[in-house]
């Protein structure tokens, strides 16, 4: 799994396959590319970083 943090404080976690991309954008700004829900494409947000969760453990 991996968590993303976003912005505004809040976070999101996603199955690792699904994401596809982290990198700077041309502002500077951190953004993740990931697999729609529906599996129809890609999209892209802004993230303040994230975190790669290992099996087993508990995050709290």
């Amino acid at each position: 799994m991996i968590k993303f943090n976003y912005p505004d404080g809040s976070h999101c976690y996603r199955a690792l396959h699904t994401a596809h991309a982290v990198f700077r954008n041309d502002d500077g700004k951190l953004i993740a590319r990931a697999e729609k829900a529906d599996r129809t494409g890609m999209y892209e947000f802004e993230i303040t970083g994230f975190e790669l969760l290992s099996t087993g453990i508990v995050y709290d």
